[in-house]
C-alpha cells in the first residue's frame, strides 16, 4: 500500500469515527430505573416498576401504558409527549416535571404531587386527580374532560376543589 493510500484510508477512518460520534446516543431502554436515566422513545407498557426514582429522567416520547409506578418520583423529568395511558401513578411526585402534551388518559394520579408541572396540552381525560396537588402547574390547553378533581389543590394553591368536581375545579 502506498503512503498516499494509507493517508487516505486513515483520513476515511477518522471521518467515519467523527460522523459516528456526532450521532445522538440512543436510549438504552434496558438501563435500570434511576435518576437521570435516558429512556427517550422507550416502551415500558404493562410493567410493574414498584417505587422508583426517575428524578431528572429523559422520558420524551416514552410509553408507560398500563404500568404501575405508585409512589415513584419524576421530579424535574422531561416527559414531553410521553404516554401514561391507564397507568397507576397514585401518590407519585411530578414536581416541576415537563409533561407538555403528555397523554395521561385514565391515569390514576390520586394524591400525586404535580406542583409546578408543565401540563400544557396534556390529555387528562377521565384521569383520577383526586387529592392531587396542582399548585403552580401550567394547564393551558390541557384536556380535563371527565377528570376527577375531588379535593385536589388547584393551580393557584390554597383552593381545594369540592368533592365531586369532574372536569373542572368547583
Amino acid at each position: 500500500m502506498t503512503g498516499m493510500m494509507r493517508r487516505l484510508l486513515a483520513t476515511t477512518v477518522v471521518a467515519i469515527g467523527l460522523v459516528a460520534a456526532a450521532q445522538p446516543a440512543l436510549a438504552a431502554c434496558t438501563d435500570p430505573a434511576e435518576p437521570g436515566v435516558n429512556w427517550r422513545r422507550c416502551y415500558h407498557d404493562g410493567r410493574d416498576f414498584g417505587v422508583v426514582d426517575l428524578t431528572g429522567a429523559m422520558l420524551r416520547d416514552a410509553t408507560f401504558q398500563r404500568s404501575v409506578l405508585d409512589g415513584s418520583t419524576f421530579d424535574g423529568a422531561d416527559a414531553f409527549r410521553a404516554k401514561f395511558i391507564s397507568a397507576s401513578l397514585e401518590g407519585t411526585s411530578f414536581i416541576n416535571a415537563r409533561l407538555f402534551q403528555a397523554d395521561l388518559t385514565r391515569a390514576i394520579l390520586a394524591e400525586a404531587d404535580l406542583s409546578g408541572a408543565d401540563l400544557r396540552g396534556a390529555r387528562l381525560v377521565r384521569a383520577d386527580l383526586s387529592g392531587a396537588d396542582l399548585t403552580g402547574a401550567r394547564l393551558e390547553g390541557a384536556d380535563l374532560r371527565d377528570a376527577n378533581l375531588s379535593l385536589a389543590t388547584w393551580v393557584r394553591g390554597g383552593r381545594i376543589c369540592a368533592e365531586g368536581s369532574i372536569g373542572q375545579c368547583n
